[in-house]
């Protein structure tokens, strides 16, 4: 996946989502920008998106497993990763 930009999305309810992490299957992890921090599994569809909403132990565990992936493949990506992961999480 390139991260040469930030990727958004708009939730028809609560507004802007910014990517935390890929999950695999073609689904990501996304959460809200601007709300009360939720975090939605996102599977991009042909006709949309499909939001599940999840709960933060979950949203956090697929992105340090993103991270234990770049670590391991040594990606040039794991920095922006760690940033991401720190802003989201910590």
């Amino acid at each position: 996946m390139q991260l040469s930009s930030e990727r958004y999305l708009n939730h028809p309810t609560f507004g802007m989502l910014y990517l935390v992490a890929p999950a695999g299957e073609g689904r990501d992890i996304y959460a809200t920008l601007y709300a009360q921090k939720m975090f939605f599994l996102v599977t991009l569809q042909p006709r949309g998106a499909e939001f599940e909403v999840i709960p933060y132990m979950d949203a956090r565990h697929y992105a340090e497993i993103n991270i234990a992936r770049c670590r391991k493949i040594r990606s040039e990506e794991l920095s922006i990763w760690q940033t991401l992961f720190k802003q989201t999480f910590i």
